[in-house]
């Protein structure tokens, strides 16, 4: 009874922690592709700038390929970070 408990358990966990995981990653993917819009579109952006932020996104695709939790977390928090420096370029272009 006990080990029929635990295994419910345990496969419930599981379960229950794979879906937060592919969330992350589809987070990744999403604001990767955003980065590559947004690249493409981009009005005006200094070269040493567009340089970091490349070099970011390079970062976290290496990041993401590992396939790992830790790496895609890395990932997102790159990409959000690219994703707010282009954001606070686009503004200083508005003012």
């Amino acid at each position: 009874m006990k080990r029929t408990a635990f295994a419910g358990l345990f496969i419930s966990a599981a379960l229950l922690a794979s879906p937060v995981f592919a969330a992350d990653t589809n987070l990744c993917d999403t604001q990767l592709k955003k980065i590559d819009n947004d690249m493409a579109t981009a009005q005006q952006m200094s070269e040493s700038l567009k340089t970091e932020l490349d070099s970011k996104v390079t970062k976290a695709k290496t990041e993401q390929a590992k396939g790992t939790k830790e790496g895609v977390e890395n990932c997102i928090s790159l990409t959000t970070q690219v994703l707010q420096e282009m954001q606070n370029n686009n503004k200083g272009d508005q003012q």
